[in-house]
């Protein structure tokens, strides 16, 4: 069955890190753009980064900027997304999606891509 699957979140300390990966099931993440996004309870979806299919990246939401990093490894077939320096205010529901040719410089809109997974929570708290 055609997936996108998130993985790696979980209940972290201020301060503390997390990995979050974003695989592909039954299909090929590498002829795709892939884009994270978070939503808090009673927000909406924001985009945080994008990644092309050959590793340019867009600019990063400004709240995470210097703390988040967006990567892929084709060869695992998974796009991941490294959070340092977590914040109360990081908590959310982070998704990754695809999309073809819409990651450029601008921060991910979430309305550019097709199919989503169904995310990961992370909540960060002490």
């Amino acid at each position: 069955q055609l997936q996108l699957v998130e993985s790696g979140g979980g209940l972290v300390q201020p301060g503390g890190s997390l990995r979050l990966s974003c695989a592909g099931s039954e299909f090929i993440l590498d002829i795709y753009d892939i884009g994270w996004f978070r939503q808090a309870p009673g927000k909406e979806r924001e985009g945080i980064v994008c990644i092309t299919s050959i590793s340019g990246v867009s600019n990063y939401l400004e709240a995470v900027k210097g703390r988040f990093a967006i990567s892929r490894d084709n060869a695992k077939n998974t796009v991941y997304l490294q959070m340092n320096r977590l914040k109360p205010e990081d908590t959310a529901l982070y998704s990754c999606a695809r999309g073809r040719g819409v990651c450029g410089h601008s921060v991910p809109r979430p309305y550019d891509y097709d199919y989503w997974g169904q995310g990961t929570q992370v909540s960060v708290s002490s």
